[in-house]
């Protein structure tokens, strides 16, 4: 009789067990995976499950972005300058390990890092996309240069940040505004921008970081430089006239040989540039070249336009 007893609990137990499991996948499978998210890039669909945490980046303008929106990154390729930061985020990226350049990127530094999320660019590292994906979910933005904002937006919603991606870029509309009321009348004044270069002078057109900053905040561009392309590059002397502008800023890309350096006061003290209009009416300025043009972030955009605001100001 005994025997008979326990064998009946037994059964008992285990029936009332399979309708718990029963009942338990049922209620999983009515329930959608709403941790699962898909992102449309410029190399196609990628699917991230939960907000990454362990964020690898492959841009000096998508590092800027981790930071606006609070993430800081496991891994980051070097800045262009800096040792290895630039120095307006070199604070904020203490711990952060390095992955290489932007071109070439380091495969196997990222893949000792065990990302969740890998963020890139097609102009950069198209070709070793299919190896960053045998990582991890990896999202690529389509280009570089001109409106970031395009990109940063697609990094928020790569990393399920979407709403704090929209505060940032509204505080930086803000700026924008803000300036655009103090400036008034400065606005119709044309600004020309140059940037030097070991063996490369460019005057800066309009689809630029700094271009686009400057068509937003509403600045006129001197006749030779109110294009929708990148620059002139490899000018020669003889384009001098070409900077000229009511305000010219410059900047100089130089990589810690000096020869960058040299090829400005060359530049900048020749007859020709000194007799431009600028020059004669004191209104020739030099800038950071991170700020205005390699860093090509969010953080540094409000540091340019805090520039513009300290010498158009009077």
């Amino acid at each position: 009789m005994k025997k008979w007893f326990l064998l009946n609990v037994a059964v008992l137990i285990l029936f009332l067990a399979a309708c718990g499991n029963k009942e338990k996948n049922e209620d999983t499978a009515a329930e959608p995976d709403t941790d699962t998210y898909t992102v449309e890039h410029a190399m196609g669909s990628t699917e991230i499950k939960g907000t990454p945490e362990r964020v690898v980046i492959l841009t000096n303008e998508g590092t800027e972005a981790l930071l606006a929106l609070g993430v800081t990154p496991v891994g980051a390729v070097q800045s262009w300058t800096g040792d290895p930061w630039y120095d307006h985020i070199a604070t904020k990226m203490e711990g952060v390990e390095v992955v290489g350049m932007e071109d070439p990127v380091n495969v196997e530094a990222i893949a000792k890092l065990q990302p969740d999320l890998i963020i890139g660019n097609k102009m950069r590292q198209e070709a070793i996309y299919e190896q960053l994906t045998a990582i991890a979910p990896t999202v690529f933005s389509e280009t570089l240069r001109g409106d970031w904002q395009e990109n940063f937006e697609l990094y928020a919603k790569a990393l399920n940040k979407e709403e704090k991606g929209q505060q940032v870029l509204a505080e930086y509309n803000d700026h924008i505004e803000e300036l655009k009321g103090t400036f008034g009348d400065k606005l119709s004044q044309k600004v020309s921008m140059v940037r030097f270069m070991a063996g490369d002078t460019r005057i800066y057109h309009k689809d630029t970081f700094s271009g686009v900053i400057l068509e937003q905040l509403g600045f006129a561009r001197p006749a030779e430089q109110d294009k929708d392309d990148f620059a002139e590059t490899n000018a020669t002397k003889e384009r001098i006239p070409a900077m000229d502008g009511d305000v010219i800023f410059y900047f100089t890309y130089d990589t810690g040989d000096g020869e960058a350096v040299k090829a400005e006061k060359e530049w900048i003290n020749d007859p020709l540039f000194q007799n431009l209009e600028a020059a004669k009416a004191g209104s020739v300025y030099k800038v950071d070249d991170a700020i205005w043009n390699t860093a090509g972030g969010v953080l540094a955009a409000h540091q340019m336009l805090d520039d513009i605001e300290k010498y158009m100001v009077d």
